[in-house]
């Protein structure tokens, strides 16, 4: 009897606490609930005091893109502008916005700055709304748990972005897949988003697992057996957060094979997801004439082109090209040529960070910032080599760009560039693929050492390799996955 009785003591006792925690749990529940049906009204009420007619009464559809980088330059700004250009001509009546983190420029000079560095001048105009919370984006913010951090600042600008314009179709062509609940859930909006790279991947859980050391994962890290196994329990968690968010997406375009595969492993949502390649201006540099004259002469330059961020791995390129030169006889015929925009100062500080390596290292290389579209076939049209060093490279639209402008590319085993770009074409090479900086500088060692005959055989194949990758087929691959959005 008085095991009975304390069991019935017991059980009271845990009553009296849980009964009050589940109280309190269903009213903060119940509370935010309120809360998110009370924004969605709001946010809806806001889309009817702003819809627009046409002639015939219709009422004009709102699209928006969400790239707060718009003016970066990136082969992910040449997406942008082409996806804009390819909807502004099959859907004239629409209204286009994009959201942009860029005040510091106006509206003029962003439009200018895609016909001068990608050659799109857009059919209709566009309005762009200026968000004045970018830098809760930016990962100098987040010196730990940067990817949540990123995230979650997102999410603040897209609210930003939302209050401020409440589209019909909403279309996140940058890669920040936690926006894609908010204007679906509650902006009610149609959404759709173009994957570049995943914010996270498996190689990227791979490499905290197996202790290594990345850009991405820092050495006091990878060599610390606790703290690599507290981030693959938070790497594990926030992939699957990820997964959420991604799958709320109606339609999900990526652009290489690689992003493919991490994208359907993470979202799992293989019905609506379409493998877009990225918009290659392959046209422009086929137009370019191959000057064999030049190639087979003594003299030789190296041409990268990529942003200046840390996972380009500009530095590999500086040091690679120094084992080269320590190889050759002739150095002074020799020259490397660093290609990229920058966004922001943190861009500009790692450009001047790879000048001092430079320096150090003893290596003439050149860097051309930020320059124009014509400066960029120029440099292309003398290059003998196309370098690129970027680690799973999502796809690789430099590479792309060298290949049809005539180089020789070079790029990194791996990504986008290993499964759809650098690969035989009839049967024959397209060009060079290395990991290290001794297979690198071997590699080129190899190209600068093949005849004149041999290089423009290799040239030829890769031209006639790229046209897959040109605008047109972009163009109709594109209006096939997001004309679902616009029924």
């Amino acid at each position: 009897m008085a095991g009975v009785f304390c069991l019935c003591r017991l059980l009271r006792l845990l009553r009296s606490l849980i009964m009050p925690g589940l109280v309190v749990s269903c009213s903060l529940c119940l509370l935010i609930f309120v809360i998110l049906c009370g924004l969605r009204l709001w946010i809806q009420r806001k889309k009817t005091q702003n819809v627009q007619v046409d002639k015939e009464g219709r009422r004009k559809p709102v699209v928006a893109f969400f790239h707060p980088y718009c003016n970066a330059g990136g082969g992910g700004e040449r997406v942008l502008w082409c996806a804009l250009r390819t909807l502004q001509k099959r859907y004239k009546d629409a209204i286009f916005v994009v959201y942009t983190g860029d005040k510091e420029v106006s509206e003029e000079q962003i439009l200018n700055g895609a016909l001068g560095r990608f050659n799109i001048k857009l059919p209709l105009p566009v309005q762009f709304i200026f968000l004045k919370r970018r830098g809760l984006v930016e990962a100098s913010l987040y010196p730990h748990f940067t990817l949540l951090g990123q995230s979650l600042g997102s999410i603040v600008l897209a609210w930003e972005a939302l209050v401020n314009c409440v589209p019909d179709i909403y279309i996140d062509s940058m890669g920040y897949a936690f926006t894609l609940p908010l204007f679906r859930y509650l902006g009610g909006c149609r959404v759709g988003c173009y994957v570049h790279y995943p914010t996270i991947s498996t190689d990227m859980l791979s490499v905290v697992r197996s202790q290594s050391a990345r850009f991405n994962n820092a050495a006091y890290i990878s060599n610390n057996p606790i703290l690599s196994r507290l981030k693959l329990i938070y790497y594990n968690l926030f992939a699957l957060l990820y997964g959420w968010v991604g799958s709320c997406s109606d339609i999900i375009m990526v652009n290489s094979t690689w992003t493919f595969n991490h994208i359907l492993h993470l979202w799992k949502c293989s019905a609506r997801t379409n493998t877009v390649y990225p918009p290659c201006d392959v046209q422009t540099f086929l137009d370019i004439k191959l000057n064999e004259e030049n190639q087979g002469g003594e003299e030789h330059s190296l041409v990268s082109i990529g942003q200046f961020r840390p996972e380009k791995d500009h530095s590999l390129q500086i040091r690679a090209f120094s084992k080269l030169l320590s190889k050759k006889t002739s150095v002074e015929k020799l020259k490397l040529i660093l290609i990229g925009g920058c966004r922001n100062k943190e861009d500009e500080d790692r450009v001047t960070e790879l000048k001092k390596l430079s320096l150090e290292l003893g290596v003439p290389v050149e860097f051309k910032v930020n320059i124009s579209f014509e400066e960029l076939k120029r440099h292309l049209s003398e290059a003998t080599i196309g370098l690129h060093t970027m680690w799973n490279e999502h796809f690789g639209i430099g590479v792309v760009e060298c290949m049809a402008a005539g180089t020789i590319i070079l790029a990194h085993d791996s990504g986008g560039p290993k499964m759809d770009i650098v690969i035989p074409y009839e049967g024959q090479k397209t060009g060079f693929l290395a990991d290290s900086e001794e297979s690198y500088a071997a590699a080129m060692d190899q190209i600068l050492s093949l005849t004149p005959e041999e290089r423009l055989a290799i040239r030829q194949n890769a031209r006639r390799s790229v046209t897959r990758f040109s605008d047109d087929e972009f163009e109709s691959n594109f209006l096939s996955a997001v004309e679902h959005l616009f029924i």
